[in-house]
């Protein structure tokens, strides 16, 4: 016999092979690059607030704009809280929320799992390209 408290994790979990699922815009947000280092990034920090003028010095090549799209997402799925401090020119701080925390474990292990066979993928993809090449 299940529990209430199974059958409500069971009914609320998600399909990623349902078109309709809400995980596959999930999973397309936490996927991304600049996730991956914006949840890196202030997970170091731990439970300090950094400013996003700092959070955008240390990911190199990500955009104020992109920057800003990432972040609103993230605080919008409560991953990432925001704080804005009132002054000229306001200042922005952005802390990881538990929820947040929660997937620096994961995306660690895929960052490390990136790093490790990129050399690997690098050289398939060679291959393959010469075969494209050679056709």
């Amino acid at each position: 016999m299940t529990s209430p408290t199974q059958r409500s994790t069971r009914e609320h979990r998600g399909d990623l092979f349902d078109p309709q699922c809400p995980t596959r815009r999930l999973l397309d947000r936490i996927g991304t690059k600049w996730t991956s280092m914006v949840i890196k990034v202030l997970a170091e920090a731990s439970t300090e607030e950094v400013r996003f003028a700092e959070l955008q010095r240390r990911m190199p090549g990500v955009s104020q704009k992109m920057l800003s799209v990432t972040l609103r997402g993230l605080t919008r799925d409560g991953l990432v809280d925001r704080r804005v401090e009132a002054s000229v020119p306001p200042r922005v701080y952005y802390r990881l929320t538990p929820l947040g925390l929660t997937l620096e474990e994961p995306l660690a292990r895929i960052r490390e799992w990136a790093e490790e066979h990129m050399a690997e993928v690098d050289r398939a993809n060679r291959r393959s390209d010469e075969r494209t090449t050679d056709s």
